[in-house]
């Protein structure tokens, strides 16, 4: 397992919902949360704190969390507590498994529709990587390195597959708070890098390759950790 990283209660800024589905919302947010390293491996989010960060009753995050906790992206750590469930060397190598074929799958086929406005996004986010990077700002860094794989799997045009990615994203995202210090992040922003070129050049398999280079970088790190505290 990943090594003790403690626990510690999170405090949620207020972000009222709009009206409609409140669990749709509550998923959504917290899928959100999650995605961009605001909930990282031991933390701790109450149930209460969701429900007054959102301003809505417990029943809808109870809902939204249950949905959450059947993804495998969080879990029950304590009383009314939620966290990120603990990840085993095998869990991690079955996602690093899918991730490799339908990352790269989503990213081949992005170079089919990705437009100039596209790039430019992903030229932008790039910088805003590695000034993240060079001011140690894991946050900052975790919200655009989403924002540029998913800016990329969104031009696949394909829901489905959008979608799946996204679930395990949930599931193995959290997990990248802790390759900040181990170098990862220079490596990643490497690859980042030669997929944008790759993009620009209409290269599929380059850009294939670029994303599966990313993947496998960060999971090696990860399995090396996991291993070495057993």
């Amino acid at each position: 397992m990943v090594p003790d990283v403690g626990t510690k209660v999170v405090s949620l800024p207020a972000t009222p919902l709009p009206r409609g589905t409140l669990q749709d919302h509550v998923y959504s947010k917290l899928s959100d949360l999650i995605l961009n390293g605001e909930i990282a491996p031991g933390q701790l989010v109450t149930i209460q704190a969701l429900s007054d960060a959102f301003g809505v009753s417990t029943m809808p995050v109870r809902e939204a969390l249950q949905r959450l906790t059947a993804a495998k992206a969080l879990t029950v750590i304590s009383g009314r507590s939620i966290g990120i469930p603990r990840l085993t060397a095998e869990r991690l190598l079955d996602l690093r498994r899918v991730r490799l074929e339908v990352e790269g799958l989503a990213a081949e086929w992005a170079v089919e529709h990705v437009s100039r406005d596209t790039i430019a996004s992903l030229e932008r986010i790039v910088e805003a990587l590695g000034e993240a990077e060079a001011r140690g700002d894991v946050k900052a860094y975790l919200r655009a390195n989403r924002e540029f794989h998913f800016t990329i799997y969104k031009a696949a045009a394909s829901d489905v597959l959008y979608a799946l990615i996204e679930s395990l994203w949930l599931q193995i995202s959290p997990f990248f708070h802790l390759l900040h210090g181990s170098g990862n992040y220079t490596v990643a922003n490497a690859q980042h890098k030669l997929v944008l070129r790759a993009l620009k050049d209409r290269d599929r398999a380059g850009v294939r390759q670029g994303i599966r280079n990313d993947i496998e970088a960060a999971s090696n790190v990860l399995l090396a950790m996991l291993n070495e505290h057993g």
